[in-house]
């Protein structure tokens, strides 16, 4: 099954991923992907789709999508380091995956978010992404 990255999202002060199910009258209406508790994401929660999220490159911008996509080049089957791991070891896996990252602007915390967000993607969703570019040529 397709991940649609614009229902996939990061709510501030919540661990984990959540996927959108519905629009609530104080919020959204979202699933864990771990554990598939439902809950209210309130109004006032900054939550963000994984489609809006970039990374800072010397270039400019490179979509998550692609990060996650080089990410999964890089590591095969294997799992991500945990975001416990140390910034040497997360530098060194996002200097293979995406040599051109800003390190000025793109922090070993934002990698740890990074790897556990690709760690959450592989356990429990895929990396097989709808494209939106498809989706709107279909429309």
């Amino acid at each position: 099954m397709k991940t649609d990255l614009s229902k996939i999202l990061s709510i501030s002060g919540q661990h984990g991923l959540f996927l959108y199910l519905a629009q609530a009258r104080n919020g959204a209406v979202v699933e864990s992907l771990s554990d598939k508790k439902r809950m209210v994401a309130d109004v006032k929660s900054r939550i963000t789709t994984l489609e809006d999220i970039s990374i800072y490159t010397s270039e400019g911008e490179t979509k998550l999508r692609e990060v996650l996509l080089k990410m999964k080049e890089v590591l095969g089957d294997s799992p991500a380091p945990s975001s416990k791991a140390s910034a040497e070891e997360l530098k060194g896996l996002f200097a293979k995956a995406l040599p051109d990252y800003d390190g000025d602007r793109f922090y070993v915390s934002h990698m740890k978010k990074v790897v556990d967000w690709y760690n959450e993607i592989k356990e429990y969703a895929s990396f097989d992404f709808t494209d939106p570019d498809e989706e709107k040529e279909e429309e």
